[in-house]
């Protein structure tokens, strides 16, 4: 199958020609040139043309920050089959992320600061910026607080149990309290496991319909609405991943009126598709938290409109061939987001939903940075390059050629969806698509 991606490393200095910059952190927009050396912004303006400067013609394409994504599962170490640092950072690039977090269930867990030292040492010889989010209990066994502020130290950038939720509030209490020391988020992945009992999708008409146990809302709302009142007791950052239902997002807004240490993220599955999505019994959109309702879809488009919700975050979850090629009930949870992230999320916020394209970049590059304390400040004079540059109007069908993962467990595989990167531009490497 031919690559849909080639990398350069940048030699020497690097013209990106007449692009329109949008600046999400100064909120301007301009047409301009941009001119790279030794993989440092050297200049920005018009810049006469030079035989011997390596140019590309951006003329009627956008270029803005690097987009940043706060929840991603690259398997490493432990399940190299499915992924590893290295092929998830391609991932990364051919979706125009120069920067991303990875979660902590991997085999083992990352639990100890050896482990956040594997994922940072490993990932600094990867084009892009890797960042490991340490896990809250030992083993994700959800009882024994692991080694935060060792892992802290290391380089880990917040704890999570992901795909575990922490069902005892007081474990999720004194989490909460000593990661207030650090000033690093808590992110719970939100569902009382006795709720969801043995859901595998939306409990509503259309599991009833398909004849498959359903995972009612409140399964999720109900976990974050405790979180938010611990978050609130303990006055620490919590971070909610992948919200995905309207009550959730109402106890979200209600409580940012009075505590400023909230942040949510929703996911591009869950923007696009609805519970009514899966009639065919389509396992890569098995995923947890389930695909919801219309009104929940809804729900979540809007308050990624009105700042209820923060930013975007795939939760790219690998899995391999016969984790999906199943029956429903045995297939994994999870699919890969990376590569068609932009297109889903352009496609149903600014094209269907009217969302300002300035909106949509601060929800994929400067509010997920401003959430873990990442510089935001990217388009400036001397600042190491992390550039997207992608074309607004091209519509395109998602093909697997498009996927770099090792994974293939993507719903969005032909689908048509808007706007397309062109360049990734990271750490000295040229993604060119």
């Amino acid at each position: 199958m031919e690559k849909s991606m080639k990398i350069d490393k940048i030699k020497g200095k690097l013209l990106l020609k007449n692009p329109k910059i949008i600046d999400p952190l100064k909120e301007t927009v301009s047409q301009n040139d941009v001119l790279l050396e030794h993989n440092k912004i050297a200049e920005i303006g018009s810049i006469k043309l030079d035989e011997d400067i390596k140019t590309i013609d951006c003329n009627g394409l956008v270029l803005t920050h690097g987009f940043c994504d706060l929840h991603v599962h690259f398997r490493d170490p432990g399940n190299g089959d499915k992924e590893t640092l290295e092929s998830g950072s391609q991932s990364a690039l051919a979706g125009g992320f120069t920067r991303v977090c990875t979660m902590p269930n991997t085999v083992p867990t990352i639990d100890t600061p050896e482990l956040i030292n594997y994922t940072i040492e490993q990932g600094e010889k990867l084009p892009i910026h890797i960042h490991p989010i340490g896990a809250i209990t030992q083993g994700q066994a959800g009882s024994e607080l692991s080694e935060m502020g060792l892992m802290f130290k290391a380089g880990a950038v917040a704890f999570s149990d992901d795909g575990l939720p922490i069902q005892n509030g007081l474990v999720m209490r004194k989490a909460l309290e000593y990661s207030k020391m650090f000033g690093v988020p808590i992110i719970n992945h939100a569902e009382d496991e006795c709720l969801r009992a043995d859901g595998l999708m939306n409990e509503g008409e259309v599991s009833t319909r398909l004849g498959l146990p359903g995972n009612p809302n409140i399964a999720e709302s109900i976990m974050v609405f405790r979180d938010l009142k611990l978050a609130e007791l303990t006055g620490a950052k919590l971070h909610v991943p992948h919200v995905s239902t309207a009550d959730s997002v109402e106890h979200i807004k209600e409580m940012k009126n009075t505590f400023e240490k909230i942040t949510a993220e929703v996911t591009p599955h869950h923007l696009f598709f609805s519970d009514e999505s899966l009639q065919h019994y389509n396992t890569n959109l098995k995923v947890a938290p389930p695909i919801r309702d219309p009104q929940s879809r809804k729900a979540l488009i809007e308050a990624i409109k009105n700042g209820t919700i923060d930013c975007i975050a795939t939760d790219h979850a690998p899995h391999n061939s016969h984790g999906k090629e199943t029956t429903f009930d045995l297939a994994s949870c999870g699919l890969i987001g990376l590569e068609s992230c932009f297109g889903v999320v352009k496609k149903v916020l600014v094209d269907e939903e009217k969302l300002g394209l300035m909106n949509l970049i601060k929800t994929m590059t400067l509010n997920p940075r401003k959430i873990m304390g990442f510089d935001c400040d990217l388009l400036k004079k001397g600042k190491d390059a992390e550039i997207v540059v992608f074309d607004e109007k091209e519509e395109w069908t998602f093909k697997k050629k498009n996927i770099l993962s090792k994974s293939k467990n993507s719903p969005f595989i032909n689908h048509h969806l808007s706007g397309k990167v062109k360049f990734t531009i990271s750490k000295g490497y040229l993604a060119t698509l």
